[in-house]
C-alpha cells in the first residue's frame, strides 16, 4: 500500500538503532525525507549513511541529548519545517520506589514527558499551518498495566499518554493527527538491559531470563524493531487521517485487555 507520504520530512528522535531506527527506516521506505536525532555520533553517522544509501531519501543526523534544552535547539535548529514528528527517549533505568529521589522523578520527566512536549509545541504550529501533520509518541505498554521496577517511566510516560489525550484533539481539526506507539518487550538493547538486571537479580544466565520473559508473551517472541516501525509508519500515513489520540499497543498480546 502506498502510505501516500512521498516527499515528506520527519524528525526521528533517538533513530540511530532500536525501535527509532526502526521507525525512521520505515519512513524512509515510504519515500520520506529524515532529519534523525542520537546521542553517540559515530552510530547515528553511520546509521544516517546506511538509510540514505538503501533507501535513495535525504538523511541529516544530528548528535545531541534530546532531552536537554540545547539539544533540542540544536536537532530544531537543524530539522526546520517538518511534516512528521516522532518522539522517542531512552526509559529510565528500573529500581524500586523507596530509593527513587526527587532528582530521578525530574530526570525521568525531563526526558519521557517534558521532551516530546516541548518538541511537539516547536513543530506542530507549523503542521496546523499548512493543515497537515503527524505526530507518533513511542511510549511503553507500561501506561496500559505500570512495572513496578519500571516506576519513574510509568509515571513520566502516562503523564505523556494525559498530555495527548487533551492535546490530540484540540489540533486534529486541523489535518494533525497525533497518537502513540506502545511498545512491550521488543529486541533491543533495552530488552537487554532488562534481561541483564533479571539475570543478575535473580543469578541466572540472561538466556534463561530472556526465555522467562519470552514465554509470557503470547507470540513466544521478542517484537522485531521492523514491524515496529511498519505500524509508527502506517499512523503517520494519509489513511490514518481518522486516527486521533490513540495509544496503539504492541507487545505480542502480552497484556489481556479489552479494550
Amino acid at each position: 500500500m502506498d502510505l501516500g507520504i512521498k516527499g515528506k520530512r520527519a524528525l526521528v528522535c533517538a533513530a540511530s538503532k532500536g525501535l527509532g531506527r526502526g521507525c525512521a527506516e520505515a519512513l524512509a521506505a515510504e519515500g520520506v525525507d529524515l532529519v534523525i536525532n542520537a546521542r553517540g555520533e559515530e552510530q547515528l553517522h553511520e546509521t544516517a549513511a546506511e538509510i540514505a544509501a538503501r533507501y535513495g531519501v535525504e538523511v541529516t543526523p544530528v548528535a545531541a541529548d534530546i532531552t536537554t534544552e540545547e539539544g533540542r535547539a540544536a536537532v530544531l535548529g537543524t530539522a526546520g519545517q517538518i511534516d512528521i514528528l516522532v518522539n522517542n527517549a531512552g526509559g529510565p533505568p528500573p529500581g524500586h520506589w523507596q530509593d527513587w529521589s526527587r532528582a530521578d522523578f525530574i530526570k525521568a520527566l525531563d526526558a519521557n514527558l517534558l521532551t516530546a512536549v516541548a518538541l511537539m509545541q516547536a513543530t506542530v504550529p507549523h503542521m496546523i499551518e499548512q493543515r497537515w501533520g503527524r505526530v507518533v509518541n513511542i511510549t511503553s505498554a507500561a501506561v496500559r498495566s505500570p512495572i513496578a521496577v519500571l516506576g519513574l517511566s510509568n509515571t513520566a510516560r502516562t503523564g505523556l499518554t494525559g498530555f495527548v489525550a487533551g492535546m490530540s484533539r484540540d489540533v486534529a481539526k486541523h489535518g494533525v493527527n497525533v497518537n502513540n506507539l506502545l511498545p512491550g518487550i521488543h529486541a533491543t538493547d533495552r530488552a537487554d538491559s532488562l534481561d541483564s538486571a533479571v539475570a543478575d537479580a535473580e543469578k541466572i544466565s540472561i538466556e534463561e531470563a530472556r526465555t522467562r520473559r519470552q514465554s509470557g508473551i503470547p507470540s513466544a517472541r521478542y517484537g522485531e524493531a521492523a514491524d515496529f516501525g511498519a505500524a509508527c509508519a502506517f499512523l503517520c500515513s494519509q489513511q490514518a487521517k481518522f486516527i486521533v489520540g490513540q495509544n496503539l499497543l504492541l507487545d505480542g498480546g502480552a497484556l489481556n485487555v479489552s479494550i
